[in-house]
């Protein structure tokens, strides 16, 4: 059969997606808001260990609830399906913010690498739940 394309009409992808793989990332996804949103109302609330933490990278305390609406808008939006990407390159960006902060007060690796590993948890779980970020990152075996 060949291939026409027709001025107006667009192709509609329908493919078949496992319920495992969307199951998967969908529990990735998950887990990784509830820890997202716990760490973004803790910086609302301001209690000693999250005042003594930020202070000990580098940030003034003023800028501890900012933060947080930061994280609290990018997992909000990484929760709507509509706007899962623009939610997960947010929170790309704010925790490559929190390794650049540990890296710049020679942190211990653990403080350095948990950031990058949520990172990459945050991508799992949207590229197993979302075939639009399976169709832009085609990993072939």
């Amino acid at each position: 059969m060949n291939d026409v394309n027709i001025p107006g009409v667009v192709e509609i992808k329908t493919a078949t997606i496992s319920k495992k793989m969307v199951w998967a990332g969908r529990i990735i996804s998950g887990i990784m808001t509830l820890f997202m949103l716990l760490d973004g109302v803790m910086k609302l609330i301001k209690p000693e260990p999250v005042v003594k933490g930020t202070m000990q990278v580098g940030f003034p305390e003023s800028t501890i609830v900012g933060i947080g609406i930061v994280l609290l808008i990018g997992t909000v939006l990484y929760l709507i399906p509509r706007t899962a990407v623009l939610g997960a390159i947010l929170l790309t960006g704010y925790l490559g913010g929190a390794i650049a902060s540990q890296v710049r007060v020679s942190a211990v690796r653990f403080n350095i690498v948990f950031p990058f590993i949520f990172g990459m948890l945050v991508w799992l779980g949207l590229f197993l739940r979302d075939w639009r970020v399976r169709d832009l990152i085609p990993l072939r075996s």
